[in-house]
């Protein structure tokens, strides 16, 4: 598979790492701020910009990592010219029903997720499950926190959002997040949840329920951002390897829905 790479900071050069790992190739760079000399084991020719990166046209998929600013033209750039496209940028969300509609305009798909690593895929899947089963027991007060590094754009963490709505869902005695510091007590309905960005913490998020008794924490404390980059890469192998074109906007959880076998 041919996949072109958007943005070529830490997490473009994994990705370009992860692909030649998997037997692919990458079939164009795409980033303003870097040179070829910079360039990486893949010796994929380098573009300024999408309309310049006549590469394009030989990938199967590409896989966008820039800022929430540029982001969402980079999306309808290669939306127009029909490249599958795998979208890890957090913070664009706004914009989604206008992406969403460019996509069913141009018949082709896109993959975005908050968070592409399998393990905080699965962890979404066990807190959605625990909250379940604590939902009858009130004695269980739910929340948690999560934290990044202090270079990081959003607060909260795309992750974040995911993984509470995915709680949320699952209780009828929570219903309404809160992400910011609190200088009062919570409500009944409110699940606590904020943000801390320091240091270079690739990224951690916990889930609490607190009871009188007892605590259960689940907590999922990524390494590095190798996790990020391999599921990426497996979200456009999905993309391109169906039985026939997928057409449409999905989400990691359809990806992992295939993985798992689910109906």
């Amino acid at each position: 598979m041919n996949i072109a790479i958007i943005g070529y900071g830490k997490m473009g050069k994994l990705i370009e790492t992860h692909a030649l790992k998997r037997g692919h190739q990458a079939a164009a760079i795409v980033d303003p701020f870097v040179h070829e000399e910079t360039a990486g084991p893949s010796g994929a020719p380098f573009y300024r910009t999408i309309a310049d990166a006549s590469g394009l046209d030989a990938s199967d998929a590409a896989i966008e990592f820039t800022r929430p600013d540029t982001a969402p033209d980079n999306m309808l750039a290669l939306i127009e010219r029909r490249i599958p496209l795998v979208v890890g940028t957090t913070g664009w969300l706004d914009r989604m029903e206008e992406i969403r509609l460019a996509v069913e305009a141009a018949g082709t798909s896109l993959v975005w997720a908050p968070n592409f690593s399998l393990g905080v895929n699965l962890f979404y899947r066990i807190a959605a499950y625990a909250a379940h089963l604590a939902d009858p027991f009130p004695e269980y007060d739910v929340g948690g926190w999560e934290a990044h590094h202090n270079r990081k754009a959003d607060s909260p963490s795309g992750t974040a959002k995911t993984l509470v709505e995915g709680v949320l869902a699952q209780m009828s005695r929570k219903t309404a997040p809160v992400w910011e510091t609190l200088d009062r007590p919570p409500k009944a309905g409110e699940l606590h949840y904020p943000s801390l960005r320091v240091g270079s913490v690739p990224g951690v998020h916990t889930l609490i329920f607190d009871s009188p008794a007892d605590t259960i924490e689940i907590t999922h404390s990524a390494r590095n951002r190798e996790g990020f980059a391999a599921g990426a890469i497996r979200a456009a192998e999905w993309l391109a390897g169906g039985p026939g074109p997928r057409r449409g906007v999905f989400t990691m959880d359809d990806v992992l829905a295939e993985i798992l076998k689910e109906d």
